[in-house]
């Protein structure tokens, strides 16, 4: 199988095209999307855009992949009350998750108000009302992994597997995967059976850090600037990577079951005393 592993936005890739090679000319088309999407949407960069952003709002032509994005979280954050919106970058950076990797505590923010309100998309300008940091965490990832998979079948490999971290497109036969427990590597809480669709997962042991008042970790409340604290893992399928991951942040919240529901999306979550809760009719075979 033609193989590439590299890294890139601060995780590990693998790319597989069946039994062909990627050329160097798609290699470097692939690299150089990332970065693009890199270079608007990271926070931890001090040339990205929202980085500018965060230092002087103002209103600029809507970038690639934006209004797909917000739209999306749009419906996040009226699944979840707002649990879930792009306005949560300050409050990650506050709590200690910020551009420098601090991991310093500096306490919780106050909710941020309306979102929708603060930073818009329409008429081809993307506009940020007031000085804030933009974070598309909870599906940037997804994204970018959907551009990638379409790319590559733009190039003409019909069979495809992107894995950006362990979140997931895959094009062709299906593959076997192991949903991985939160608190063993070394075990599985069950299989998940894919085929020309995507899964994402999310944890919160994956980036985590001491707190003054417990342990603090990366999916936080945007209304309160806390971490949650009832749910520890989550797993979703969908046809695209992009909902999925959306789907996978979601779940940690009330709505969003329901969110996933009313989305199509098959899903598996672990709460934080080991309990699983999986959606009806769900193909993955979890483990008792």
């Amino acid at each position: 199988m033609g193989t590439w592993r590299f890294d890139a936005i601060g995780t590990a890739w693998q790319i597989d095209v069946g039994d062909e090679v990627l050329a160097d000319g798609e290699r470097s088309a692939v690299l150089g999307m990332i970065d693009d999407f890199d270079r608007t949407w990271s926070r931890f960069r001090a040339d990205s855009l929202v980085t500018a952003l965060a230092e002087e709002p103002q209103e600029v032509p809507v970038p690639p992949d934006a209004t797909a994005m917000l739209e999306l979280y749009r419906a996040l954050s009226a699944a979840t009350d707002g649990a879930v919106q792009p306005l949560v970058g300050d409050s990650l950076a506050a709590r200690g998750y910020d551009a420098d990797y601090s991991f310093a505590d500096r306490g919780a923010l106050p909710a941020v108000p309306d979102w929708t309100q603060q930073l818009t998309w329409d008429g081809g300008a993307l506009a940020l009302g007031s000085p804030a940091l933009i974070d598309v965490g909870a599906l940037g990832k997804g994204r970018i992994v959907d551009v990638v998979h379409d790319l590559l079948g733009s190039f003409g490999h019909a069979t495809r597997i992107v894995d950006a971290g362990g979140d997931l497109r895959v094009s062709g036969p299906p593959i076997r995967v192991a949903l991985e427990h939160p608190f063993d590597e070394t075990r599985a809480i069950g299989v998940a059976t894919i085929a020309d669709e995507a899964l994402c997962a999310s944890a919160v042991n994956r980036r985590a850090w001491p707190g003054a008042h417990g342990g603090l970790h990366h999916v936080l409340d945007a209304r309160t600037g806390e971490p949650v604290r009832t749910i520890v893992a989550t797993w979703a399928i969908a046809p695209e990577a992009m909902l999925a991951d959306a789907a996978a942040t979601a779940l940690f919240f009330d709505g969003g079951a329901g969110f996933s529901d009313r989305h199509g999306v098959e899903w598996v979550r672990m709460t934080t005393d080991g309990r699983l809760e999986w959606s009806a009719g769900s193909r993955v075979e979890v483990f008792a």
